[in-house]
């Protein structure tokens, strides 16, 4: 017999958070809210992407965001610069928002009159990418910078994510990045994934991007 109990703490934290997630997205569905969760390593490009997202969409969607962060509120600011409803969301050292967080932002923001919510998530490959916030759709950023080999270094994010989007594809030249390379390792990976290359910086590939998110909502709506 053995000596100790061995207790799968995280399973059962992630089946409850799962439960919560399910019913956020219920909710949601029910309110006519598409959540979409946004996710990427630091420095990535996120908030850019997000502010060339809304300039894209801002004549078809009514938008809102939830800026998330272990502090500050530099990305909320940036944001509210555009005049679209934002919250900024501390996770008080979290590395990832949970659905009870992510429900809370909600709240908080108000999604009365919205058609759209993106979840700027913290900064980071590995806990966002485990954590169910009752999103529609997910999607992560890898920027150019980072290196093509971060699909074998995170596979759990490349795999669970509906759209990857290629970062500052203006800089390619600069850095050893083999883009076919990518797409290879991540749609082995997640044979359903749409990758789209995109340079937030300069908007290449930004109507693209948009074009999805519509499509995606227009297929959530219907479903």
């Amino acid at each position: 017999m053995d000596a100790f109990k061995v207790l799968e703490i995280k399973k059962s934290v992630y089946e409850g958070n799962d439960k919560r997630a399910g019913a956020l997205r219920s909710g949601l569905k029910k309110d006519g809210v598409f959540l979409l969760n946004l996710m990427s390593s630091p420095g990535s490009g996120k908030t850019t992407t997000v502010m060339r997202t809304i300039e894209a969409l801002r004549g078809d969607m009514r938008i809102g965001v939830l800026e998330a962060d272990i502090d500050s509120d530099v990305d909320a600011r940036t944001v509210a610069e555009s005049g679209t409803r934002v919250i900024q969301l501390h996770s008080g050292g979290m590395c990832h928002l949970t659905a009870d967080m992510t429900r809370q932002g909600l709240e908080g923001l108000g999604t009365e009159g919205l058609d759209l919510v993106i979840l700027e998530n913290i900064g980071n490959l590995i806990c966002t990418a485990e954590v169910d916030v009752g999103a529609a759709k997910s999607a992560m950023i890898l920027s150019v910078p980072e290196g093509d080999d971060k699909p074998l270094k995170y596979p759990m994010m490349f795999e669970r994510v509906d759209v990857l989007l290629i970062n500052k594809i203006d800089a390619i030249s600069f850095f050893n990045f083999d883009m076919e390379a990518v797409r290879e390792r991540v749609t082995a990976m997640n044979p359903g994934i749409k990758i789209i290359p995109i340079s937030a910086k300069t908007g290449e590939g930004v109507a693209e991007w948009a074009d999805w998110i519509r499509s995606a909502v227009r297929d959530w709506k219907r479903a």
